[in-house]
């Protein structure tokens, strides 16, 4: 039944009925996306340190390649087990908030150890479980052996999603509350 606000489909005017053709349907959230494998979400491969490394070195890691975590395995490099993880929250919390030196910091005193990941064949269900229900903005990705293959971080996710709904997250006005653009008139 029609509301005050919305007339009956019959009474509307030719312009309406023409800007409704060519719309698309409106879809919800299509939950297929959540059984995607995690390798359809966008990676690189991770920042890999020691234990022995110093805050300060990961630190300028992360800085440079604007990321906001490593990964701490056994010999620093991505063929061996994850052992550790350090993010920008450590970095705050446990060594600027304790007024730790990071530069004679090694990581292995304030990462967290033995962190959990997902593996390989993981869905973007499970990660999103990890960050909804664990509170991780990072998740690590390890192979059968334990090996870190990527880290999936709040922002690759939100880079996903922003891809699947180009139209709906890039179509927006310039300001949150404002007028919607405005059409141009003409052909």
């Amino acid at each position: 039944m029609p509301t005050d606000r919305e007339p009956p489909e019959e009474h509307l005017g030719d312009e309406r009925y023409y800007e409704r053709s060519g719309e698309r349907a409106v879809r919800g959230f299509d939950a297929r996306l959540l059984a995607e494998p995690l390798n359809t979400l966008p990676q690189r491969p991770p920042i890999v340190f020691s234990a022995s490394h110093t805050v300060a070195e990961a630190m300028a890691a992360m800085q440079q390649q604007r990321r906001g975590s490593v990964l701490v395995t056994e010999d620093g490099t991505q063929q061996t087990r994850l052992i550790g993880i350090f993010t920008d929250r450590d970095a705050l919390l446990r060594v600027i908030g304790h007024g730790r030196n990071p530069a004679q910091l090694p990581l292995s005193e304030v990462m967290t150890p033995e962190p959990e990941s997902l593996p390989g064949d993981a869905t973007v269900a499970w990660v999103l479980n990890r960050m909804a229900f664990s509170g991780f903005r990072h998740v690590p990705v390890v192979d059968a052996d334990g090996s870190p293959l990527f880290v999936i971080s709040v922002r690759d996710v939100v880079q996903f999603l922003a891809e699947y709904f180009p139209r709906e997250v890039l179509n927006l006005p310039p300001e949150f509350g404002g007028p919607p653009p405005r059409k141009r008139e003409g052909a």
